[in-house]
């Protein structure tokens, strides 16, 4: 199996290598400083630099994988914000961090990795229950929030573009104990990311287009 992981520096990334590693897969993976990049070939994954937040850093990585043909991509680079409450007023900088990672991310990701997919490949986006709308019942963090939202709308469309060639999905991957989620979260990386790797070897070209709990679970727009 072939792999591409992107932003996979820390958390729930560097938990996708290290799990597909011992599987015995092949992984690309991708993180910003050089640090991070000398763990990843450490674990045995080809590192590439990749800022997804920069117009050219992501310009450059379909010549950076061309000729490859991957069976999985997990597009999980994303930063949080503010942790805001109510109708707290971001920040036009916090605004365009949060946005441009990301959404605007994926969506100069996406075409990038169109023509390195294996056929029948799944692609993930790694988003969050706090997208949705149907399910949210307080006014937590709405920057990141509708940052999510709009992400599974690029999900969306890409799952149409690419259709009969990969079966594309978005994932909450849980309340996780990352730098992100914090200490008191529910799960590990470990348990979140072994119910994905669970699912995605699971879902078929019919549930392109899906919004997934970590556990297989289908979740409300």
């Amino acid at each position: 199996m072939n792999v591409l992981i992107i932003g996979a520096s820390r958390g729930l990334g560097f938990e996708f290598v290290r799990q597909y590693r011992a599987a015995g897969a092949r992984i690309t993976a991708t993180a910003r400083d050089d640090a991070a990049l000398e763990r990843l070939r450490g674990h045995g994954a080809r590192a590439l630099k990749l800022d997804v937040a920069d117009a050219a850093s992501v310009s450059g990585l379909a010549w950076l994988i061309d000729g490859e043909r991957f069976d999985v991509v997990v597009i999980n680079a994303g930063v949080y914000g503010p942790a805001t409450s109510g109708m707290d007023t971001p920040t036009a900088a916090d605004f365009d961090a949060v946005m441009h990672t990301n959404v605007l991310g994926p969506m100069r990701l996406l075409p990038q990795v169109a023509e390195a997919l294996a056929p029948g490949a799944r692609v993930a986006i790694m988003s969050s229950r706090m997208g949705s709308i149907g399910l949210r019942n307080e006014p937590r963090a709405w920057l990141y929030a509708a940052s999510k939202a709009a992400v599974n709308s690029v999900m969306k469309d890409a799952s149409l573009a690419l259709a009969g060639k990969a079966t594309v999905i978005s994932f909450h991957p849980g309340w996780v104990r990352t730098d992100m989620g914090g200490a008191g979260a529910d799960i590990d990386a470990s348990t979140s990311v072994a119910g994905m790797r669970t699912v995605l070897a699971s879902v078929k070209p019919a549930d392109t287009g899906g919004y997934f709990n970590y556990d297989g679970q289908r979740l409300d727009w």
